[in-house]
């Protein structure tokens, strides 16, 4: 292999671990809110409005074949489940484009987080830290 082989595969590989380095540190993490030009408003995006004891959607956007899409809907549906206030919907990106397009979601899962107007309170790519997303929704959910 000449030098400038070799020199192009190890840049390669080095730019491939700096980016996976990226990407691993990032997945999980709760991100304030996108700002710029939104959608419709995560409850219309859901297909539903706000029931009178709902305050949070958990507007999660995810892809058939995505493992650590079901690991999200479990997390997420069990959260769901121990507070009242707080709503978790799975939309099917292959089936509904339009809802990660309006969202400007790249990836599965994500999951972004919608207060009783449908403005955008946070997103979570990748599988929450349960801990980190209680905490960040506590004060919508009037618990801080």
């Amino acid at each position: 292999m000449s030098t400038t082989g070799l020199l192009v595969v190890v840049g390669t590989l080095l730019a491939a671990t700096v980016v996976g380095l990226v990407l691993k540190a990032r997945n999980g993490r709760v991100r304030a809110a996108r700002s710029g030009p939104g959608g419709a408003g995560g409850w219309a995006l859901a297909g539903r409005s706000p029931a009178e004891q709902d305050r949070v959607l958990l507007l999660q956007v995810s892809s058939p074949v995505c493992a650590p899409c079901r690991q999200t809907a479990t997390l997420l549906t069990e959260l769901a489940a121990g507070i009242p206030e707080l709503v978790h919907v799975e939309v099917d990106a292959a089936e509904r484009p339009e809802v990660a397009g309006d969202l400007g979601i790249m990836r599965t899962p994500t999951v972004v987080a919608f207060d009783r107007s449908g403005a955008e309170l946070l997103r979570v790519s990748g599988v929450p830290r349960l801990r980190d997303l209680e905490t960040a929704l506590a004060p919508a959910l009037g618990r801080a």
